[in-house]
């Protein structure tokens, strides 16, 4: 047994146990001292370090001037570039959202520049240039200079591209598509007809593309068909409407997701101006949720085919799915071909308590959830639109709104009645 039996907890080192002396050192013989540092020496030394730091800095901020003043002198690389206007035709697309790097690609690829960079810079250094290539198909030479290819591109008047404006229907694109493509009038509506498996549309649509029509400039080749455009409509149309949350939006909203192409639809023929999208938006929601009809003189429109100011009471009672007078819901399917932001209007609606709203005149469209501030709002509207025009009859509904782009006043639009 050891003294650490007796003594338990005293290990060597412990608070109250006896002090190991380190070897090499006899019992009682006295510790070493440690002299403090001198002072002196201390400050040389910090003063040396300074010395060298401030020199360190002092030749390395000359090093670095030199190499900015070197960079500074070098000249940019030089960039591949042809001379001239060019010999022969080749025709080249430029899709809307195309950037100059995807543009000059396309133009050394149909081999049109000598290099993306010599484009590049050419466009960069024109201030002309700047937003200034519209969607579209240009005829070019091969073996331009970058400036030639450049000047002819800025040209509006050289963009072979067919635009479709935002709240068309469907018979309005496919007379448009046929006139582009010079093809008999009729043409590309047999073809959405008789090719709808191929236009690439969801099966919910049950073939008719009315709302997947995508507004936007399409370029235009000479081998150009009905159906290519018709399937890049519905392709830019679905990319659209698939935000990553599009389901959980539908869900929350109440609605399939070609319920909410069907409300873009409306809004985007109901709203006066971009800022009330949402707005209306909320107002289509909030009365679906409360049962109420909807109301919308633009889906009677739809089902007669025409784009007014004027509905009348005779009008209300139309023997349609589309009058949303007579039948509650949505109508059976869109009435226009929505843009991006009606779309974005019916994905994410203005929060409110709206169930009416009419644009009393342009700029003026007034939101309540009271009916009867909705009325003197519309009776409002119908004294302008009477002082406007002294021989033209007042709505006899309570609300009108045009429909499509074809309206030459913008919307009056909203539920009258409870």
């Amino acid at each position: 047994m050891t003294d650490q039996d007796f003594h338990p907890g005293l290990t060597p080192g412990h608070l109250g146990a006896p002090v190991l002396e380190p070897e090499g050192r006899p019992p009682g013989a006295p510790r070493p001292r440690f002299d403090a540092p001198d002072p002196h020496r201390r400050r040389n030394g910090l003063a040396c370090g300074l010395t060298a730091f401030a020199l360190i800095a002092v030749f390395g901020g000359i090093g670095l001037t030199g190499y900015t003043w070197l960079q500074g002198q070098r000249k940019p690389l030089a960039a591949a570039d042809y001379a001239g206007q060019g010999a022969g035709s080749v025709q080249v697309s430029v899709p809307e959202g195309a950037g100059l790097a995807q543009i000059a690609s396309a133009l050394v690829r149909n081999g049109v520049v000598a290099s993306s960079l010599a484009f590049t810079r050419a466009a960069k250094g024109s201030a002309a240039a700047a937003g200034r290539i519209q969607p579209g198909t240009y005829t070019l030479r091969q073996k331009m200079s970058a400036v030639a290819a450049l000047a002819v591109l800025i040209d509006p008047a050289n963009a072979n591209g067919l635009t479709i404006p935002e709240g068309w229907r469907g018979y309005q694109i496919f007379a448009a598509i046929d006139k582009k493509l010079k093809l008999p009038e009729g043409t590309s509506r047999k073809t959405a007809q008789e090719q709808a498996a191929e236009l690439g549309l969801p099966d919910f649509a049950k073939g008719s593309p009315e709302g997947y029509l995508f507004p936007a400039t399409y370029s235009v080749t000479d081998g150009t068909t009905a159906l290519d455009l018709l399937k890049q409509m519905v392709e830019r149309a679905g990319k659209e409407f698939s935000r990553d949350d599009v389901n959980v939006v539908a869900q929350t909203l109440g609605q399939s997701l070609y319920g909410l192409v069907t409300v873009a639809s409306m809004v985007q023929g109901e709203a006066d101006n971009t800022e009330d999208m949402g707005k209306v938006a909320r107002v289509i929601y909030n009365r679906l949720a409360k049962g109420m009809p909807l109301q919308l003189d633009s889906t009677i429109n739809y089902a007669l085919g025409r784009s007014t100011l004027n509905t009348t009471v005779t009008d209300t009672k139309l023997d349609s799915p589309y009058n949303t007078y007579l039948h509650p819901g949505l109508p059976p399917s869109p009435i226009s071909n929505p843009g991006r932001q009606a779309i974005m209007a019916a994905l994410d609606p203005t929060p409110g308590d709206w169930v009416y709203f009419v644009t009393v005149k342009p700029g003026d469209t007034r939101f309540t959830d009271s009916f009867e501030v909705q009325q003197r709002n519309v009776a409002e509207f119908n004294a302008a639109r009477a002082a406007a025009k002294p021989s033209a009859t007042p709505s006899a509904t309570a609300a009108a709104t045009p429909s499509g782009p074809a309206a030459a006043t913008p919307s009056a639009a909203g539920a009258a009645t409870p």
